[in-house]
Protein backbone atom coordinates (compact mmCIF):
# COMPACT_ATOMS: atom_id res chain seq x y z
CA UNK A 1 0.00 0.00 0.00
CA UNK A 2 1.34 3.40 -1.00
CA UNK A 3 1.44 6.31 1.45
CA UNK A 4 -1.13 8.26 -0.54
CA UNK A 5 -3.60 5.42 0.08
CA UNK A 6 -3.04 5.42 3.87
CA UNK A 7 -5.63 7.53 5.71
CA UNK A 8 -4.67 9.21 8.99
CA UNK A 9 -7.10 11.00 11.28
CA UNK A 10 -5.70 13.57 13.70
CA UNK A 11 -7.97 14.57 16.60
CA UNK A 12 -6.95 17.49 18.84
CA UNK A 13 -8.64 20.59 20.22
CA UNK A 14 -5.54 22.74 19.70
CA UNK A 15 -5.66 24.36 16.20
CA UNK A 16 -1.89 24.85 16.13
CA UNK A 17 -1.26 21.15 16.79
CA UNK A 18 -3.74 20.14 14.11
CA UNK A 19 -2.22 22.47 11.56
CA UNK A 20 1.45 21.61 12.19
CA UNK A 21 1.08 17.85 12.49
CA UNK A 22 -1.38 17.60 9.60
CA UNK A 23 0.95 19.63 7.40
CA UNK A 24 3.94 17.40 8.14
CA UNK A 25 2.03 14.14 7.68
CA UNK A 26 0.54 15.42 4.42
CA UNK A 27 4.00 16.47 3.25
CA UNK A 28 5.13 12.91 3.94
CA UNK A 29 2.50 11.74 1.46
CA UNK A 30 -0.30 10.51 3.72
CA UNK A 31 -4.00 11.25 3.24
CA UNK A 32 -4.70 13.29 6.38
CA UNK A 33 -7.98 14.36 8.00
CA UNK A 34 -8.52 16.39 11.16
CA UNK A 35 -11.15 16.74 13.89
CA UNK A 36 -11.35 19.26 16.75
CA UNK A 37 -12.83 17.05 19.50
CA UNK A 38 -13.69 13.48 20.35
CA UNK A 39 -17.26 13.58 19.06
CA UNK A 40 -16.16 15.11 15.76
CA UNK A 41 -13.35 12.57 15.59
CA UNK A 42 -15.68 9.58 16.04
CA UNK A 43 -18.03 10.88 13.35
CA UNK A 44 -15.21 11.51 10.89
CA UNK A 45 -13.57 8.15 11.66
CA UNK A 46 -16.79 6.28 10.87
CA UNK A 47 -17.00 8.15 7.58
CA UNK A 48 -13.36 7.94 6.46
CA UNK A 49 -12.33 4.61 8.08
CA UNK A 50 -8.69 5.67 8.64
CA UNK A 51 -5.78 3.26 9.00
CA UNK A 52 -4.30 5.31 11.87
CA UNK A 53 -5.95 7.65 14.41
CA UNK A 54 -3.89 10.04 16.54
CA UNK A 55 -6.01 11.13 19.53
CA UNK A 56 -5.51 13.81 22.17
CA UNK A 57 -6.78 12.78 25.61
CA UNK A 58 -8.14 16.03 27.07
CA UNK A 59 -10.72 17.52 24.69
CA UNK A 60 -14.12 19.24 25.02
CA UNK A 61 -17.46 17.48 24.38
CA UNK A 62 -15.85 14.02 24.36
CA UNK A 63 -12.35 13.17 25.57
CA UNK A 64 -9.97 10.81 23.82
CA UNK A 65 -10.56 7.90 26.20
CA UNK A 66 -14.31 7.83 25.53
CA UNK A 67 -13.74 8.34 21.81
CA UNK A 68 -11.31 5.40 21.73
CA UNK A 69 -13.79 3.13 23.50
CA UNK A 70 -16.52 4.03 20.99
CA UNK A 71 -14.19 3.50 18.04
CA UNK A 72 -13.16 0.06 19.29
CA UNK A 73 -16.83 -0.95 19.36
CA UNK A 74 -17.39 0.32 15.83
CA UNK A 75 -17.62 -2.48 13.23
CA UNK A 76 -14.57 -2.47 10.97
CA UNK A 77 -12.45 -0.39 13.36
CA UNK A 78 -11.49 -3.00 15.93
CA UNK A 79 -7.96 -3.16 14.53
CA UNK A 80 -7.41 0.42 13.41
CA UNK A 81 -4.16 1.72 14.91
CA UNK A 82 -4.98 4.25 17.64
CA UNK A 83 -2.24 6.33 19.22
CA UNK A 84 -2.72 8.88 22.00
CA UNK A 85 -0.89 12.19 21.62
CA UNK A 86 -1.12 14.19 24.82
CA UNK A 87 0.76 16.31 27.34
CA UNK A 88 -0.52 14.06 30.13
CA UNK A 89 2.30 11.59 30.66
CA UNK A 90 1.16 10.17 33.99
CA UNK A 91 0.94 6.40 34.35
CA UNK A 92 -2.78 6.50 35.25
CA UNK A 93 -3.57 8.29 32.01
CA UNK A 94 -1.57 5.76 30.01
CA UNK A 95 -3.28 2.85 31.74
CA UNK A 96 -6.70 4.39 31.03
CA UNK A 97 -5.71 4.80 27.39
CA UNK A 98 -4.59 1.20 26.98
CA UNK A 99 -7.67 -0.05 28.82
CA UNK A 100 -9.77 1.85 26.28
CA UNK A 101 -8.04 -0.01 23.46
CA UNK A 102 -5.20 2.28 22.39
CA UNK A 103 -2.14 0.78 20.71
CA UNK A 104 0.49 3.38 21.55
CA UNK A 105 1.06 6.52 23.58
CA UNK A 106 3.07 9.57 22.53
CA UNK A 107 3.68 12.45 24.94
CA UNK A 108 3.67 16.10 23.89
CA UNK A 109 5.61 18.22 23.21
CA UNK A 110 7.14 16.34 20.29
CA UNK A 111 8.86 17.67 17.21
CA UNK A 112 6.75 17.15 14.07
CA UNK A 113 9.56 15.33 12.28
CA UNK A 114 9.95 12.94 15.19
CA UNK A 115 6.21 12.24 15.17
CA UNK A 116 6.33 11.60 11.43
CA UNK A 117 9.19 9.15 11.98
CA UNK A 118 7.17 7.31 14.63
CA UNK A 119 4.17 7.10 12.31
CA UNK A 120 6.33 5.81 9.46
CA UNK A 121 7.93 3.17 11.66
CA UNK A 122 4.63 2.02 13.15
CA UNK A 123 2.93 1.62 9.77
CA UNK A 124 6.01 -0.02 8.26
CA UNK A 125 6.30 -2.51 11.12
CA UNK A 126 2.66 -3.50 10.86
CA UNK A 127 2.99 -4.01 7.10
CA UNK A 128 6.11 -6.12 7.52
CA UNK A 129 4.49 -8.30 10.17
CA UNK A 130 1.41 -8.89 8.04
CA UNK A 131 3.58 -9.90 5.07
CA UNK A 132 5.86 -12.32 6.91
CA UNK A 133 3.64 -14.24 9.32
CA UNK A 134 1.32 -17.18 8.61
CA UNK A 135 -2.26 -16.06 8.25
CA UNK A 136 -3.89 -18.69 10.47
CA UNK A 137 -2.32 -20.47 13.45
CA UNK A 138 -3.95 -22.85 15.94
CA UNK A 139 -2.65 -23.26 19.49
CA UNK A 140 -4.67 -25.67 21.59
CA UNK A 141 -8.29 -24.58 21.33
CA UNK A 142 -7.35 -21.07 20.15
CA UNK A 143 -7.32 -20.15 16.45
CA UNK A 144 -5.41 -16.98 15.56
CA UNK A 145 -6.20 -15.35 12.22
CA UNK A 146 -3.44 -12.79 11.65
CA UNK A 147 -4.88 -11.50 8.39
CA UNK A 148 -8.24 -10.58 9.91
CA UNK A 149 -6.93 -9.91 13.45
CA UNK A 150 -9.47 -12.41 14.73
CA UNK A 151 -9.34 -14.87 17.64
CA UNK A 152 -11.61 -17.91 17.89
CA UNK A 153 -11.69 -19.98 21.08
CA UNK A 154 -13.91 -23.04 21.29
CA UNK A 155 -15.90 -21.75 18.33
CA UNK A 156 -16.47 -18.31 19.86
CA UNK A 157 -14.99 -15.22 18.24
CA UNK A 158 -13.09 -12.85 20.53
CA UNK A 159 -12.34 -9.30 19.42
CA UNK A 160 -9.00 -7.90 20.61
CA UNK A 161 -7.45 -4.45 20.12
CA UNK A 162 -4.37 -4.57 17.89
CA UNK A 163 -1.73 -4.59 20.64
CA UNK A 164 -3.51 -7.25 22.69
CA UNK A 165 -3.71 -9.35 19.53
CA UNK A 166 -0.02 -8.87 18.74
CA UNK A 167 0.97 -9.71 22.32
CA UNK A 168 -1.12 -12.88 22.22
CA UNK A 169 0.33 -13.82 18.81
CA UNK A 170 3.87 -13.37 20.15
CA UNK A 171 3.35 -15.43 23.31
CA UNK A 172 1.52 -18.22 21.47
CA UNK A 173 4.21 -18.40 18.77
CA UNK A 174 6.28 -20.45 21.26
CA UNK A 175 4.06 -21.88 24.03
CA UNK A 176 5.84 -22.33 27.40
CA UNK A 177 8.73 -20.09 26.30
CA UNK A 178 9.36 -17.21 28.70
CA UNK A 179 9.45 -13.90 26.81
CA UNK A 180 11.45 -11.24 28.61
CA UNK A 181 9.73 -7.90 29.14
CA UNK A 182 12.24 -6.04 26.98
CA UNK A 183 11.68 -8.52 24.14
CA UNK A 184 7.92 -8.10 24.39
CA UNK A 185 8.24 -4.31 24.29
CA UNK A 186 10.50 -4.51 21.25
CA UNK A 187 8.41 -7.04 19.32
CA UNK A 188 4.98 -5.62 20.09
CA UNK A 189 5.57 -1.89 20.52
CA UNK A 190 8.90 -1.38 18.78
CA UNK A 191 11.82 0.82 19.71
CA UNK A 192 10.22 3.89 18.19
CA UNK A 193 7.45 4.04 20.79
CA UNK A 194 8.08 4.98 24.41
CA UNK A 195 5.59 3.31 26.75
CA UNK A 196 5.21 3.18 30.52
CA UNK A 197 6.46 0.32 32.65
CA UNK A 198 2.95 -0.96 33.35
CA UNK A 199 1.99 -1.25 29.69
CA UNK A 200 2.68 -4.98 29.39
CA UNK A 201 0.97 -5.72 32.73
CA UNK A 202 -2.20 -3.92 31.62
CA UNK A 203 -2.35 -5.86 28.35
CA UNK A 204 -1.69 -9.20 30.06
CA UNK A 205 -4.50 -8.48 32.51
CA UNK A 206 -6.89 -7.78 29.64
CA UNK A 207 -5.85 -10.98 27.87
CA UNK A 208 -6.40 -13.01 31.04
CA UNK A 209 -9.91 -11.60 31.26
CA UNK A 210 -10.72 -12.43 27.64
CA UNK A 211 -8.75 -15.61 26.91
CA UNK A 212 -8.40 -17.24 30.31
CA UNK A 213 -6.44 -16.70 33.51
CA UNK A 214 -4.59 -20.03 33.33
CA UNK A 215 -3.01 -19.41 29.92
CA UNK A 216 -0.75 -16.54 31.00
CA UNK A 217 1.96 -17.11 33.57
CA UNK A 218 4.10 -14.42 35.17
CA UNK A 219 7.76 -15.22 35.69
CA UNK A 220 8.70 -12.72 38.37
CA UNK A 221 11.48 -10.37 37.40
CA UNK A 222 11.70 -11.84 33.89
CA UNK A 223 8.52 -11.70 31.83
CA UNK A 224 5.55 -13.78 30.71
CA UNK A 225 4.77 -17.07 28.98
CA UNK A 226 1.73 -18.71 27.40
CA UNK A 227 0.80 -22.22 28.56
CA UNK A 228 -1.76 -24.68 27.19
Amino acid sequence: MKKKDIRILLVDDEPDILEIVAYNLSAEGYDVYTAKNGADGVAKAKKKMPHLIILDVMMPEMDGIEACEILRRTPGMENTIITFLTARGEDYSQVAGFDAGADDYITKPIKPKVLVSKVNALLRRVKNEENTQEDIVQVGDIVINREEYKIIKKGKEIILPRKEFELLALLTSKPSKVFKREVILDKVWGNEVVVGGRTIDVHIRKLREKIGEDHFKTVKGVGYKFVL
